[in-house]
């Protein structure tokens, strides 16, 4: 038997949608640590092929994690806040809208309820409802003319999230050569899938892929991308 993942109650139910909708951060959190394991096991990888020192390979893995860490977090931080100025000026325009056109944007409002199966007096109830609180009204139109949500991102979470994910995951593949561990290449490959499989079995919490088919995927590509620049760096190494 399934459980439920919440309280059905008539009190819970009114305690939880005078929350709101909760904002998910969880896609930054999976592309910062994918791409923080990735890039640094890639570049480790890469210096490896290559045939450069363990010192070397440590000091470009660290570089990478600071550097890419951060340029990943301010370009999620320009993305998310775009966004958000987005969102803003959607609302100025349906706030615009009603109050040069409030006719027009009141049919809008019924032909969106009427599509949803509302007639006769339920839809004229229905928008009268929504056309009496400007705020109501503006979040209605947000929601089911454009598909927005009803709360944007928060930019500085979303780039604290890249970024506390890159390190943490970008990390992992240096921790052998940091030790000082006998064959820090082969360790940091199995450390490196363990971080490729743990991300994808945690997301699948989010999903309705079963665990070990989302985390071997993820491996699957992480560990792909890390192959490859082994490859390119055997390459070269052996151009010059």
């Amino acid at each position: 038997m399934h459980s439920l993942e919440h309280d059905h109650s008539a009190d819970a139910i009114r305690r939880r949608l005078a929350r709101g909708p909760a904002v998910s951060y969880l896609r930054d959190w999976v592309y910062g640590g994918i791409d923080g394991a990735i890039t640094t096991f890639a570049i480790v990888a890469g210096a490896v092929g290559a045939g450069f020192s363990d010192r070397v390979a440590l000091i470009l893995g660290i570089a990478n994690v600071v550097a890419d860490g951060f340029s990943m977090a301010a370009a999620n931080y320009s993305g998310t806040k775009a966004e958000r100025d987005d969102y803003r000026r959607i609302q100025a325009i349906e706030d615009r809208h009603i109050r040069l056109a409030p006719e027009g944007e009141t049919e809008e409002v019924r032909q969106i309820f009427a599509a949803k199966g509302f007639r006769g007096a339920d839809l004229d109830r229905a928008v009268d409802v929504i056309t009496a609180d400007r705020q109501r009204w503006i979040a209605t139109m947000m929601a089911e003319e454009y598909g927005l949500p009803a709360q944007p991102r928060c930019p500085r979470r979303a780039a604290l999230s890249t970024f506390a994910a890159f390190l943490l995951c970008g990390l992992v593949p240096l921790l052998p050569l940091v030790l000082g561990l006998a064959n820090p290449f082969t360790v940091a490959i199995a450390l490196t899938a363990a971080v490729f499989l743990a991300i994808g079995s945690i997301k699948s919490a989010w999903s309705v892929t079963p665990w070990w088919r989302s985390g071997v995927e993820t491996m699957a590509i992480g560990l792909g991308a890390a192959g490859l620049a082994y490859a390119i760096g055997s390459g070269v190494e052996a151009l010059i």
